[in-house]
Parts: C-alpha cells; sequence; structure tokens
C-alpha cells in the first residue's frame, strides 16, 4: 500500500508535547486569573449557520471566513468568539443574570494569508461582560485591569496596553464632514502601524477622502503627547459635536479607573491612531503590544460593542471585551525565547518503577500518590534501568521511585530527584510529603520568563 506523506496545513499550528504543557500552562493562568474576577466559562459551537457569523456583512471579516454548504445548510467557521456569543447571549437573554460575565478559551478560523506569527486556525482567549439596557464605563476599564494583571501573572513584564475611544474618531469625521467614509477611515487607520503613513495617505484619497482632509485625519489620529497633554488636546477641542465630547469624557473616565484599579501609567497610554479592524466597535477600543517587540503587533484586542446583538434581537444587550491571541503570543514567546524552560512541562511528577514480577505494591504506591494530588506513571516494559530512567529524563519527569523486594518488606520506596540525583528510602507517607514540597516551588515559576 502506497503511504500518503504525513503534512500539517499551512497555517495550522500542532505542538510537540513539552510545548503543548506550556501551552496548557498559559490556559491554566487565564482560567484561574479570568475565574478570580467573576467570569464563568463558556464554549459556543466552531460551526454557526452563516446569517448569524455574517449578520453585519462586509469588511474584512467576509473576506476571511470559512464558508461551506452541507446539504439545504450555509455554514461557517467561527471567525472570533465575540459574534457568537452575541447570538448565545440573544438567545438565552430570559434565563442570564446581568451583568453577564463569560470567559471562553477555543479555536477560531480566518482565511487569511499565512505569514509569521499569522494562522489560520487559532487560540482566542476572551473575556465579556454584557449589560442589560445599559452596561457602566466602569467594565471599559476593568477590562484592561484584568489583561494586565493576567499578563503579569503569566510572567509578562514588558507590555502596554494602547487605548482609544471610537466616538472620537467618529465625531472627529464628522466635523471634518467625511463621516460617510467612517467605517472605511476607522479600517484604514487600523493599518497605519502595519504600511505607514504614505500608503494610509492613499488609502484614504482612494477611499474618497481630498488630500487635505486625509492629512487633516492622519495629523490628529498621529498626535503624539504624554497622556494627560493628548486629553487636555482633546477636551480643548470639545463643543463642535456631541458625539465627539461624548467619547473624549469616555476615553477620560477609562483612564481615571485605570489608575484606581492598579494599572501602572507605563503598562498603558492613550494612543489616537488605535480604531479596531472590526465593524461592530463603537466605543472604547484597546490593543496591547510587547513594547521589546513591536515588530509582532498586537496580541490582545478588543473593545466596546453597543449594537452587535441586535442583529438577533431587538432587546439592547451592549458589552465589552477583550481577546488574547493565544496561539500568536505562544508562537511569538517561543520564538524569542521567552517561554520558561523551569516550568514543570512532564506528563507526570512521578515515574514508579517496579523491581519484582509482580507490579502490585507499584499500583497500590501510584494509587495512594493519586489521592494526594501526585501524578504518577508505572513503568512496567521489559527494558534496562537505564532505559527507564532516560525515558523520565526525556519528559522531565523530576522523580523516578524504585520498589524492590527489600523495600516492599519494609513497608517503604525509594525516591530519586532526576534533577539532583539524591536519593532516599523511606515511608510513602514521608515521600508523599516530600514530593509535594518540592513540586510547589516548581509550580510557582510562570510560563514566560521575560529577561
Amino acid at each position: 500500500m502506497e503511504k500518503i506523506k504525513p503534512r500539517t496545513l499551512s497555517g495550522f499550528m500542532e505542538l510537540l508535547p513539552k510545548q503543548q504543557m506550556q501551552m496548557e500552562r498559559m490556559m491554566e493562568t487565564l482560567r484561574s486569573t479570568y475565574a478570580l474576577y467573576g467570569f464563568t466559562p463558556l464554549d459556543t459551537p466552531a460551526i454557526e449557520a452563516s446569517e448569524v457569523l455574517l449578520a453585519k456583512g462586509g469588511g474584512e471579516t467576509e473576506k476571511q471566513i470559512y464558508r461551506f454548504e452541507k446539504g439545504d445548510a450555509d455554514l461557517s467557521l467561527r471567525f472570533d468568539l465575540t459574534v457568537p456569543l452575541a447570538k448565545y447571549v440573544a438567545l438565552h437573554a430570559g434565563e442570564l443574570s446581568f451583568p453577564f460575565r463569560r470567559y471562553q478559551i477555543g479555536k477560531v478560523y480566518r482565511g487569511e494569508r499565512t505569514q509569521r506569527g499569522r494562522f489560520r486556525e487559532f487560540y482566542q482567549a476572551d473575556i465579556d461582560i454584557i449589560g442589560d439596557g445599559s452596561l457602566d464605563i466602569i467594565n471599559e476599564a476593568e477590562i484592561p485591569s484584568i489583561i494586565y494583571h493576567t499578563f503579569r501573572k503569566m510572567g509578562l513584564q514588558h507590555f502596554c496596553i494602547r487605548v482609544n475611544n471610537r466616538k472620537i474618531l467618529s465625531g472627529f469625521f464628522r466635523i471634518l464632514g467625511i463621516s460617510e467614509h467612517a467605517e472605511e477611515i476607522l479600517r484604514t487607520i487600523d493599518k497605519l502601524e502595519k504600511i505607514g503613513v504614505e500608503k494610509v495617505r492613499a488609502l484614504l484619497c482612494d477611499a474618497g477622502l481630498c488630500a487635505e482632509d486625509a492629512d487633516a485625519v492622519i495629523a490628529f489620529v498621529g498626535t503624539e503627547k504624554t497622556d494627560e497633554a493628548l486629553l487636555a488636546f482633546l477636551q480643548s477641542h470639545t463643543g463642535k459635536d456631541a458625539l465627539y465630547d461624548r467619547g473624549v469624557e469616555e476615553l477620560c473616565t477609562v483612564v481615571r479607573y485605570l489608575d484606581a484599579f492598579g494599572v501602572p501609567r507605563d503598562h498603558f497610554k492613550v494612543d489616537l491612531t488605535i480604531a479596531r479592524g472590526l465593524d461592530y466597535y463603537t466605543g472604547t477600543v484597546y490593543e496591547t503590544m510587547l513594547t521589546e517587540y513591536p515588530q509582532i503587533g498586537s496580541v490582545c484586542s478588543g473593545g466596546r460593542y453597543d449594537s452587535l446583538c441586535e442583529y438577533y434581537t431587538d432587546r439592547a444587550l451592549p458589552g465589552v471585551g477583550i481577546s488574547i491571541g493565544l496561539t500568536r503570543l505562544f508562537y511569538v514567546l517561543g520564538e524569542q525565547g521567552l517561554l520558561n524552560d523551569a516550568m514543570l512541562t512532564a506528563p507526570a511528577d512521578v515515574l514508579i518503577l517496579p523491581m519484582t514480577d509482580d507490579p502490585a505494591p507499584a499500583i497500590s504506591a501510584a494509587t495512594a500518590l493519586r489521592a494526594e494530588g501526585i501524578r504518577c506513571q508505572i513503568h512496567t516494559e521489559k527494558k534496562k534501568l537505564k532505559a527507564k530512567l532516560s525515558y523520565a529524563d526525556r519528559l522531565g519527569i523530576p522523580f523516578a521511585m524504585f520498589l524492590g523486594e527489600d523495600e516492599i518488606a519494609a513497608g517503604q520506596a525509594t525516591l530519586k530527584d532526576l534533577q539532583s540525583s539524591e536519593q532516599v528510602t523511606a515511608s510513602p507517607a514521608a515521600l508523599c510529603a516530600k514530593i509535594k514540597e518540592s513540586l510547589a516551588a516548581r509550580l510557582r515559576v510562570p510560563p514566560i520568563e521575560e529577561r
């Protein structure tokens, strides 16, 4: 039989066991941190009716979506986790308690051009807060503050959450008299960092702006000042448009609350270039950059959306959320050598090695350790001891436990620390305490080690 050459599709990531364990630790950190803030886990289907995902239609989204037919059904793979959330909340609004706070870590799919750090299948890690009728602006500050604390808990130190408000930009376009081009301008501004000023100017002119208006837009969003000076600059231009004025007020409020939530000023910045390319954002928007690696682009983004649920219900369900591009972040960290090799990535804490023909004592020992929350493997293959220890070493298993005739007769076992080669023979209870003490220190190691 002719063999099929195995391959992984372009834009899809497969990890080896050690890297997968590192990814899982990042996910565990996210889940535990989100839970601290009162978010409930949620899992929505990967496939939705196309009319659900494309309710708003148009823009870059429709170009990137994976769409197919199955029988009479027009189906699509989800391109993010926010639109399915909006459907979910609209569908179950009568059964949910508001404000509804959820987190979700799941795969999404975008048929975009693959490039370094960009994938077609990737994990997003989202948090969102949905209100019923209204949603207090304090939530727009709490969301990025959670990202700050989450990133720090994962071990990241050098990052900056950039904040803006779409109402400011939309109001400014109204002042210039170019609001009919607002959505196209916002999508173009969002590319400013990637393609540069001249290409953005050309695209703005292609979208219907005159050269003078294009220059005015670029000059406005490119205003470089400290946060305090920039906010003062924005406030000095109020009184010309109500939407602009509301956006400035909201941005000032978010900045004030970010301070109250304990986010240091060197970890967030007001940036008028942040527009977000997706169509559904209506207020505060965020993008998070790794300051040591600006070439990587945003690794976490989101914002306020007041109208997304309107495509599914007449009930007003405004929301705010943020999403970590987890696969992208993991790839970038690995590429830069920032994944912490000191982190415990082994699939087990102890490799139990029976030294007699009867494996029953080893099984009993493994059962007792597992009851104490210690992960175990029993190695019963007919191989030499050196090969078994080599197996443990390759997997990074920190301990080996030997059960020979003498140990079994004395009700003891021998435990070897495979890193230090220290070896001790004692009762299972004493060995269990020693293992737990060692593991506690190793589990405190964050998944990311920034230098």
